[in-house]
Order: C-alpha cells, then sequence, then structure tokens
C-alpha cells in the first residue's frame, strides 16, 4: 500500500527506482562485497571467500525479504544485512562485514545512491539549460514591460527574462559539479573513526574500497562521514528548487488572466476545473512552487543532523531516510516538469504588446527624463519635472507623451522629433547584446563539457 506520493505521483520511474528498497539492500551489498575484495588483496581473507561473497551480494541471492525477517528479530538492519548475506555464503560467510561499522556500510552506499540520483538531476538540469537557450535566442527581440514591486517600470526583453534563469541553471551545474568532491565520499574506517578494527592497513582498505566503487575516501570521519556534508547536498537542493519556484512563479503571474502574456501548455482534452469549464490553470507550475517548499523544509533538520552526541548518535538516521529520496524523488518531479512546461511555453504577442502601452507612455518618463538631461536641464531639475508631469498624466487619464508636448518648460529643451522618438521598443539598452553575452558563455560551457 503507496503513503507517500513520491511512491505514486511524483518523480520518474528511474529516480524513484534508486531509493527503492531493492536498489538500497543491493547498493549495501554492494559496499560489504567491496570490502571481501579489499581484504583479499591485502592478504587478510581468502580470494575464494571474497568470490563468493561477492558472487552473492546481490539481491538474487540475499532476498529483501529474509533481511527484514531477521531485523524483526534483532532490531538492527545492517547487521540483518550482514546476517543474511553471510548465511547464503556458508563457511564463507564469516568473513562479511570483517573490520566494519555499520555506518561504513552505510553512509559509502548512501553515496552510491547520491551519486546515482545526481547523474539524473545533472542530466535535468542540462535539458533545462537547451530548452532556456532556445527560449533566449527566440525572443531576444520580444519586448514588454518590465514589472518592480508589480507595478510597470521600463521596458525588457522575455530575451533577458530567460538569459537571468539560463545563467542561473548554469550556476547551479557549477555547484553540482564543486558538490561532487565533497559529497561523493564513502568511508571505511571503523567504529569511532580510528580504523583500529583494520589495524595497520586501514588507510589502504578504505583506499581500495572507495576506488572498487567509484567514490573518494573520506579525509577523516569519526563513526560517520560528517553530516555538513549531507545538509550542503540538501541546501543545493533547495538552491535548484529555489530558481524552479522562481521561474513557476512569473510564469503564473504572466498567466493571469488580466496580463495573459505567456502560459503554461494547455492539452486538448485537458480539464481546467471540476465547476467552471472555462479555467486554464497554471497548475503545473502551481506543482513546482508547491513542491518548493518542501525542499525548503528539508534543509532545516539536514542542519540540525550535523550537531550529534560525541562521536555519533542515531538522530539523524531516521531523519534521512526520509529526507534524502523524499528530496530527490521531488526535485526530479520539478525539473522534469518545468522544463515540459518551458519547452511547451505559449506566448500572446498582443498581450505583451497591450500591456507595454498600458499605462498610457508613463513608462518613458525614464527616457524622457534623461532626454532632458542630455540636451541641458539639471538630472534633479528634469527628475522633477518629469514626475509632476506623469502625476499629471495619470490623474487626468491622458497620454503622458502628449502632456509632455504642451509643457512650456520641456519645449525649451526638446523637438517634437524628440518627443516621438520616446518609444516602448526604443527603450531596451543593450538587452539584445546582454543575452548574446550569457548565450555565448552557456556555448563556452557546454563545449568544454565535451571535451
Amino acid at each position: 500500500m503507496a503513503v507517500h506520493p513520491i511512491d505514486y505521483r511524483y518523480g520518474s520511474e528511474e529516480m524513484r527506482l534508486i531509493w527503492d528498497e531493492e536498489n538500497k539492500l543491493q547498493k549495501l551489498l554492494d559496499v560489504e562485497a567491496a570490502l571481501a575484495r579489499a581484504h583479499a588483496k591485502l592478504g587478510n581473507i581468502p580470494e575464494e571467500s571474497a568470490r563468493v561473497i561477492s558472487e552473492r551480494a546481490n539481491t538474487k541471492w540475499v532476498k529483501l525479504e529474509r533481511v527484514k525477517e531477521i531485523e524483526a528479530e534483532i532490531h538492527h538492519d545492517i547487521m540483518a544485512v550482514v546476517k543474511a548475506l553471510s548465511e547464503i555464503c556458508g563457511e564463507h560467510g564469516k568473513y562479511v562485514h570483517l573490520g566494519a561499522t555499520s555506518n561504513d556500510i552505510i553512509d559509502t552506499a548512501n553515496a552510491l545512491l547520491i551519486k546515482e540520483s545526481l547523474e539524473i538531476v545533472e542530466r535535468d538540469l542540462k535539458e533545462l539549460r537547451s530548452v532556456l537557450k532556445k527560449l533566449a535566442k527566440e525572443h531576444k527581440y520580444t519586448v514588454c514591460i518590465g514589472r518592480t514591486h508589480g507595478q510597470h517600470a521600463v521596458p525588457t526583453t522575455y530575451g533577458m527574462k530567460f538569459a537571468i534563469w539560463l545563467d542561473e541553471v548554469q550556476r547551479h551545474i557549477d555547484r553540482l559539479n564543486e558538490l561532487k568532491e565533497r559529497v561523493l565520499v564513502g568511508q571505511m574506517s571503523g567504529a569511532v573513526g580510528t580504523m583500529a578494527s583494520f589495524e595497520e592497513k586501514g588507510l589502504e582498505i578504505q583506499r581500495l574500497v572507495m576506488e572498487d566503487l567509484g567514490l573518494k575516501p573520506v579525509r577523516i570521519s569519526n563513526q560517520i562521514i560528517q553530516r555538513d556534508v549531507y545538509a550542503e547536498l540538501m541546501a543545493f537542493l533547495a538552491l535548484v528548487a529555489s530558481t524552479l519556484d522562481k521561474i513557476a512563479l512569473e510564469i503564473r503571474n504572466l498567466q493571469r488572466t488580466e496580463i495573459l502574456e505567456v502560459s503554461e501548455p494547455f492539452g486538448e482534452r485537458q480539464v481546467g476545473s471540476s465547476t467552471m469549464p472555462h479555467k486554464r490553470n497554471p497548475i503545473r507550475s502551481e506543482k513546482v512552487s508547491g513542491l518548493a517548499r518542501v525542499l525548503y523544509s528539508n534543509v532545516i533538520p539536514a542542519l540540525l543532523n550535523n550537531p550529534l552526541w560525541h562521536e555519533r548518535d542515531l538522530t539523524n538516521s531516521s531523519v534521512e531516510r526520509v529526507i534524502l529520496p523524499e528530496s530527490f524523488v521531488l526535485i526530479d518531479e520539478m525539473l522534469k516538469t518545468t522544463i515540459k512546461v518551458l519547452s511547451g511555453l505559449e506566448f500572446f504577442p498582443e498581450n505583451i504588446k497591450r500591456n507595454l502601452y498600458m499605462t498610457n507612455n508613463l513608462i518613458m518618463a525614464e527616457p524622457l527624463m534623461l532626454k532632458l538631461t542630455e540636451k541641458g536641464m539639471g538630472r534633479q531639475e528634469a527628475h522633477e519635472l518629469v514626475r509632476r508631469l506623469a502625476m499629471k498624466a495619470f490623474r487626468e487619464g491622458r497620454d503622458l507623451l502628449e502632456v509632455v508636448k504642451e509643457s512650456e518648460e520641456v519645449r525649451k529643451f526638446l523637438s517634437d522629433d524628440d518627443i516621438a522618438s520616446l518609444k516602448p521598443e526604443n527603450y531596451i539598452g543593450l538587452a539584445p547584446q546582454i543575452v548574446d553575452n550569457v548565450i555565448a558563455f552557456i556555448e563556452e560551457k557546454e563545449r568544454e563539457e565535451n571535451i
């Protein structure tokens, strides 16, 4: 019986399978097998024993049901795995888990699960990057109104919006690559990290195990890999979630009925409301914003998991059973949903233009002020003059440029042609060039990745 929505509603099957009980058990067995092989290489156990342990350290031999059965009796999850593996290895089972402590196995297995999960996250981030790059190129010259404080400010372009998100996604890809160095580490260091149980071969055993598994060995640990590592991971996932939330929030606002400049895709047979047949709700973007709240909240328990009693206690364990799979499955859902929304984003050019001119050229107040300054009026004097004219135009419901033409103070400095040149489409500054710069930067990053 499924209880949590990540079991049946959110995340791809690929991501859910990583955190499935069967795969988690397999990763624990992978670590036990690597430990046996390391011991054999150093002459601590017979090579035949390592071969048998490696051959049988998989879920075809070690059944999840048997592990649970043992755990119900002894109330220790890792010892249940050890016993289940030992019993199917016969006489060779006596070498299973030799010198290791539970978290040598758990933390190293977690690193393997995290590694697989981050590969999916990285792939999705790169796909999102490609979608945003395409949109930035296509809409480099799509002029729209820029808004600050929810109010019309001055013109910008949709290319700028997409390029801002694009640049941010690239930062996440860069962060992810840096993060791997600190997060994808395992340990084989014994009860309190001293490696006493491995005697003088401890560092070599740890090196061999991690080399076997494709991980880096932790530099130092006590009984566990320190949880600042997991806290950084959770903070990274929450930061990615905040970008997806930002994108979703902008789309939701731009899809408001009275704005309606863009809209997330709406299927031919999609239903918007159980009672209002006309509705086209931005449900995908709302889902992304909603799930982001869960990702944000998971950072706090990850931070609280770092301070533990002495060389460790167990308060982090139950938390991590929840927040690790939950966070990865939800970020997977959010990334894939955002890609789908942006790939099918619908534009309404007539509304984009309508909103650009909605304020009767009040948004031309800044370029008007700068034009007056250019022609010789002091900047502060120009600001106050344009402010008064703008307030007059607003109160009277008139076009700012019409009011400006009646101003004797303005006429001392500006001709009809000067005033006529004040058009929203003419006031986008270097927006296209800025977008081109971002795209060039991203394409250089892509080339570096393919070298």
